[in-house]
């Protein structure tokens, strides 16, 4: 079972597609039919799933949902992304609990997670009608939670960020070899997909 849609509700649905698509934002469809039975659906870069929003197409009140993530790799590039495409996201914060962030703005403290933390480190916005998403910086996998048979980068971004940083590891792979490593094709390989599933690394 594959999570591929969530709806989201709106009051302006060309006002939602103009702020979502202006952060760069796949736009896969806009229909309408008789009746004013209309369906926008985006993607935002990366992502397998799709947000869907437009008119008699939901009960929920627009502005009402909440607690939408999406993960990134590195929360202070992607906030600056936000800010380029128009949105406000708020500084990175961490929870004071250290495990998940508070409902609303409970429990917040500046900056991202101790010694940057993965999984630990967040950013919050809302769209004009008010719909509120979190940005969550994930570089770590805690284990069981990928297969390591189906590594997959959403996009270019995604895999040239693997390469950085499997290339960083690899380095001090290498000064701890002594020596330089001949076969660090097949080394990077299996520290991108033990990467992505939370599996041991290489050594």
């Amino acid at each position: 079972m594959r999570f591929e849609v969530v709806v989201v509700p709106v009051s302006d649905v060309d006002r939602a597609k103009a702020f979502y698509t202006a952060l760069g934002w796949r736009l896969d469809a806009d229909i309408a039919t008789d009746g004013g039975f209309r369906v926008v659906q985006v993607t935002p870069p990366g992502s397998a799933a799709s947000v869907i929003f437009g008119s008699s197409l939901t009960e929920q009140s627009p502005g009402s949902a909440r607690g939408l993530h999406l993960v990134v790799d590195d929360i202070e590039a992607a906030r600056g992304e936000l800010i380029r495409g128009g949105a406000e996201p708020s500084e990175v914060f961490h929870d004071a609990g250290g495990v998940f962030h508070h409902a609303g703005t409970d429990a917040r403290v500046p900056g991202p997670a101790p010694d940057n933390g993965s999984y630990g480190s967040f950013v919050s916005f809302s769209d004009p009608d008010g719909n509120g998403w979190f940005l969550q910086e994930i570089t770590t996998r805690l284990p069981g939670r990928l297969d390591p048979a189906a590594t997959v980068f959403g996009s270019a971004d995604d895999l040239a960020g693997a390469l950085r940083r499997a290339a960083a590891a690899h380095g001090e792979h290498e000064a701890r070899l002594g020596a330089e490593d001949p076969d660090w094709p097949d080394w990077y390989a299996r520290y991108m997909v033990s990467e992505q599933s939370g599996s041991e690394r290489p050594s």
